[in-house]
């Protein structure tokens, strides 16, 4: 690396840039070839640009291309229409966009990933600005002369994706947290527990991070430097150092008596103190149980000052747009943060990238809500126009693009075996003679078609391409023929579970399948008094570490949520011009989204409430879990008159260990203590379903407006005790089970009686 970076000679890579020599600034300085694709004229949106390719590396071109007709940079939707069009050029590419006046560029990176789509990373250099961040970028795309010879196009795409992934933007800023956190800690005074106190520090970062980025949208005292300049005001009124410190005076009043207190309940002192802040509820910033423990703890303003100086190095922003100049911070930075902070050896926790989790999730959640719309809509399972019709009447829309790639041609027609190379040809007439034939194993990872389309993806072998080619003729005509009638089918066969829901939702749902859809996923609220909650689909995830799995189900389920809402509104329209009466349950529903500012505020937050539960046995994991939840429900209001107060999810995600307690309601009916005691075991059974009912309307009071029922403190602290209690009294019957006294000191010892041996099995008569 040494000798990679001294071919990077900062002073030479900031004056090339400057003069906008792209061309030897790849050449002769990153060492990449010259290019060999000629220049190309594309027309776009009434303008002309001029695509050169300046440089390539095993595959990757460079291309620069020029300025729209008012001479700047093309906006956003035109450089991904462009870069659709260099896609069919060079499949894999870098391409730089120049404005006429030469002083500005952005370089643009598509990340692809296997049935994923495309992901855009850019980075934009103005000049007269620094160009380190992007000398540190583009270290990643240079070799030394003794990696030459080595490198492959995996390796060029590796590279690139380590200089334009937001995984470097957090790695970096992985090492910085990590010493901010632990220089944190050091100086928090009035607890010796060196656990607790790494608790307590990482549950006042999460705090501070979540006003960090809500701040940065004016959403506080309008005022996005709202923290730091509140730690100046504090110290020039009291004096720094003297009196009471910045957490005693401001900080715990503004997390748990504004934040947390609806603005018309609050002390007039301490709105003057804290200024225009909203009421988030959320539980994020309520008494924690460690400040109970230690009331009189405190932090010292030099923790504050560090902190703040090393947040404001960041740019700080809700929503997911990329990382482009190398300091930006969004919420999907804190979950990868976490899953480095905690110690991956002893822990055994590992974090799971985006693509399994959503592979794994798609295929266990939509087939759920497809059979559960099955067994309450039959018919449209079922004989003509099934929801099966569907894959055969386009069976392409269900095949992914990859799949795709050298097989049909543009027009969705298969690619004749006469357009293939010839060598593709003979290969595919005679593939065992040639198995080990030197002449089909150089230089045939990539081809094209005789009519223009790619033929294999990056890295194909011929021979892979082939037997692609017949997987995926063989799937399509399966579909053609609709031989596809299950949803197992649909994962046996790797179609895109996600297409076909949302054109089962769109296409085929009448209201009787809509209906039956809409209950599978949110429930069904009682609407008589002996009616229970029929709960829709809940994903819990045991281990849920910051969030991963839940995240994936939860951008799986939004979208679902959406085309439901939308179809609703297409049959209550219909409805009313032909003067007919609307579904009740689709005026409700409609009704309720539109009590909110934003409809997707809405839609998260349902999901968030009703379909996702967590557990992990860390409880900086789950602080951090919830953190994200929070910030992906708050990054959907645009003004402070969005905002709505947070749901509280202390009872969705929670810090516990899922191998200890009774599993299933079978084992509970099998502990041999309460197989002795039958009327305490039915009382037991009815304290835990009224308190599921309680937990149920816990919930729905957060989402449905009619209720207009606030979450109080001592409502939850009831549902927390009864929970506890039972709880406690489950694990003492269930540690019985396994031989265990538990004392009245409440500290088990084993007993020397061994349980009784379990009853011999029924004989059959």
């Amino acid at each position: 690396m040494p000798e990679t970076q001294k071919q990077l000679d900062p002073t030479e890579f900031q004056q090339l840039l400057s003069q906008f020599k792209l061309k030897e600034l790849f050449i002769s300085v990153l060492g990449w070839d010259r290019a060999q694709h000629p220049p190309q004229s594309i027309t776009l949106d009434d303008s002309d640009y001029q695509l050169t390719a300046i440089a390539q590396k095993r595959g990757v071109a460079a291309f620069l291309c020029s300025a729209d007709s008012k001479g700047n940079i093309p906006p956003k939707p035109t450089q991904l229409k462009i870069e659709r069009v260099v896609r069919v050029i060079a499949h894999e590419h870098l391409l730089i966009f120049a404005n006429a006046d030469e002083t500005a560029l952005t370089f643009l990176w598509a990340a692809r990933a296997p049935g994923q789509p495309s992901v855009i990373r850019t980075h934009t250099w103005h000049k007269g600005s620094s160009a380190e961040p992007l000398r540190q970028k583009l270290l990643s795309i240079v070799w030394s002369l003794e990696q030459e010879e080595a490198i492959t196009l995996t390796e060029v795409i590796t590279g690139l994706r380590r200089a334009f992934d937001r995984d470097q933007v957090s790695r970096q800023f992985y090492d910085r947290f990590k010493k901010e956190l632990q220089a944190f800690t050091g100086f928090i005074t009035g607890l010796k527990d060196a656990a607790h106190k790494s608790q307590l520090s990482s549950l006042m970062l999460n705090r501070l991070m979540f006003i960090y980025f809500i701040q940065r949208k004016g959403f506080i005292d309008n005022n996005p430097n709202y923290l730091s300049d509140k730690l100046k005001e504090v110290q020039a009124k009291k004096g720094k150092g003297h009196f009471q410190s910045f957490f005693r005076t401001f900080l715990r009043h503004l997390f748990h008596d504004a934040l947390g207190t609806p603005v018309d309940k609050r002390d007039p002192d301490l709105s003057e103190l804290v200024g225009d802040v909203p009421y988030l509820n959320g539980g994020l910033f309520d008494i924690h149980e460690l400040e109970e423990l230690y009331s009189g703890f405190d932090i010292k303003d030099e923790a504050f000052e560090n902190l703040f100086a090393f947040f404001a190095e960041y740019d700080w922003h809700l929503d997911n747009r990329p990382l482009a100049e190398g300091n930006e911070i969004n919420p999907d930075v804190l979950g990868y943060i976490f899953e480095k902070y905690i110690n991956q050896k002893q822990m055994g926790a590992y974090y799971t990238k985006e693509d399994i989790t959503e592979y794994i999730s798609k295929n266990t959640v939509i087939p759920w809500l497809l059979e559960q719309a099955r067994v309450h809509c039959k018919v449209a399972f079922s004989g003509e126009g099934a929801v099966w019709d569907l894959l055969k009447s386009d069976p392409q829309a269900y095949l992914y693009p990859a799949m795709k790639i050298g097989v049909f041609d543009d027009d969705g027609k298969p690619v004749p075996v006469s357009a293939l190379p010839d060598f593709v040809q003979k290969g595919m007439k005679d593939a065992k003679a040639r198995m080990f034939d030197k002449r089909y194993n150089l230089g045939e990872a990539e081809f094209h078609t005789a009519t223009g389309e790619r033929g294999t993806l990056p890295t194909e072998t011929w021979r892979e391409y082939v037997a692609r080619r017949e997987r995926c003729l063989e799937i399509h005509e399966q579909l053609r023929q609709g031989k596809v009638k299950s949803t197992d089918d649909l994962i046996t066969l790797n179609l895109n579970i996600r297409q076909f829901m949302q054109d089962v939702i769109t296409i085929k749902a009448g209201p009787e399948l809509l209906r039956a859809v809409w209950q599978a996923i949110v429930g069904r609220v009682p609407e008589k008094s002996n009616e229970h909650f029929r709960h829709g689909i809940t994903v819990l995830d045991p281990t849920c570490g910051s969030g991963a799995f839940l995240f994936a189900a939860l951008n799986i389920l939004e979208p679902l949520y959406e085309a439901c809402l939308d179809r609703m509104a297409d049959f209550v329209e219909d409805a009313k011009k032909l003067g007919k009466k609307s579904d009740s349950g689709f005026v409700k529903a409609l009704t309720e989204v539109d009590k909110h500012p934003s409809r997707r505020y809405f839609v998260y937050k349902n999901i968030i409430l009703h379909n996702l539960f967590g557990v992990d046995i860390m409880p900086e994991a789950v602080e951090i879990c919830k953190l994200r939840l929070f910030l992906k429900l708050v990054s959907q209001a645009e003004t402070r008159d969005h905002l709505e107060p947070l749901p509280d999810i202390d009872f969705n995600i929670r810090a516990g260990n899922t191998l200890v307690g009774f599993a299933t309601e079978q084992q509970f009916n099998e502990s041999g203590d309460l197989a002795s005691d039958p009327d305490h075991k039915d009382s037991i059974k009815a304290d835990i379903a009224d308190l599921a009912d309680h937990f149920d309307r816990f919930r729905q009071q957060q989402v449905d407006t009619n209720l207009d029922g606030e979450i109080k403190s001592e409502h939850k602290r009831e549902l927390r005790e009864r929970l506890s209690n039972i709880s406690a009294e489950l694990d003492e019957y269930l540690a019985k089970d396994y031989g265990i006294t538990v004392h009245s000191n409440g500290k088990p010892s084993r007993d020397k009686t061994p349980p009784p041996p379990p009853p011999p099995p029924p004989t059959r008569g």
